[in-house]
């Protein structure tokens, strides 16, 4: 296992929203990524997505208080209070890399994946190199695999993965604004955009949310293309256990719940109208998603 070191401190009112184990695990190339904990039993592995952290599970954890479950949250690296990375190492690859490491060190047995927006990709290919750890899937709005030919970039992706989005992202956009997403505006509220801001309060942090926003293809020639087939040909073949929750409300990746059910054809699939951050909206679906595996 790497090396655990002690999580930042937390000011009281962030902690008491979170009130979990904390900790950093020190990965090969030395890089730290944060990692928060709750409850004991079987291992449910939840994967959060851009521009959020492991904040973002907690309703889904607090409906599973007292069942048999080790909950574990990592926060991707770049954001949340994992280590920041540099414009040119935020590439898919890197993010496979650091938490494929970080999964196998935990050396799980019998786990649940919970996956969501760069979730997806990134905890299915921890999934993909650690098959003998998992045995269940929970699916959530996400994109699993490359886009079809002919295909074109949302609003959102072409916008802030042009040369504005550096400058949307110094005014803390699209991450002061969550709630945008959401089928239910009030779900991101005063006190949940707090805690989003205060993981990317200090200044350059918002332009790992422009990486993640630019590790998205705009062509079938971008870097992420290969490693997202990989993915989607290891879903494509998957037999194990599955479940999808998606929320239709969803403005950037909605549409895609056909697809995923096509590549998961075994999964229940239980249609919400939730956003797309629908942890926020929908924590008891996610949570009898979980029981049901």
């Amino acid at each position: 296992m790497a090396e655990r070191l002690a999580a930042p401190d937390f000011p009281d009112w962030l902690a008491d929203q979170v009130p979990y184990e904390r900790y950093l695990l020190q990965l090969s190339d030395g890089r730290r990524m944060h990692v928060m904990e709750s409850g004991e039993g079987r291992p449910v592995v939840l994967f959060h997505g851009n521009p959020t952290w492991g904040y973002l599970y907690r309703n889904v954890v607090s409906e599973l208080e007292g069942e048999p479950y080790r909950l574990i949250m990592p926060d991707l690296m770049g954001l949340g209070f994992s280590d920041r990375v540099s414009a040119e190492e935020m590439t898919l690859a890197n993010h496979v890399r650091w938490m494929g490491e970080l999964i196998a060190g935990f050396d799980l047995t019998d786990a649940i994946a919970v996956v969501q927006d760069w979730g997806g990709p990134i905890g299915l290919h921890s999934v993909r190199q650690n098959q003998a750890a998992f045995n269940g899937l929970v699916v959530m709005n996400t994109a699993i695999g490359p886009p079809k030919p002919g295909f074109k970039p949302t609003t959102f992706h072409r916008v802030f993965g042009s040369p504005i989005g550096p400058v949307l992202g110094r005014f803390g956009l699209p991450h002061r604004r969550l709630s945008m997403a959401q089928g239910d505006k009030s779900s991101i509220g005063k006190v949940e955009q707090r805690a989003y801001n205060y993981a990317l309060r200090n200044p350059g942090d918002p332009m790992a949310v422009i990486g993640f926003v630019r590790m998205v293809p705009d062509s079938l020639d971008h870097p992420s293309v290969p490693l997202l087939q990989e993915v989607a040909d290891f879903v494509d073949g998957y037999q194990g256990a599955a479940r999808i929750v998606w929320g239709e409300r969803d403005p950037v990746l909605g549409r895609l719940r056909r697809r995923i059910e096509r590549q998961l054809p075994q999964a229940e699939s239980v249609t919400t109208q939730a956003g797309h951050f629908l942890q926020e909206e929908v924590p008891d679906d996610i949570a009898d998603a979980i029981r049901a595996l």
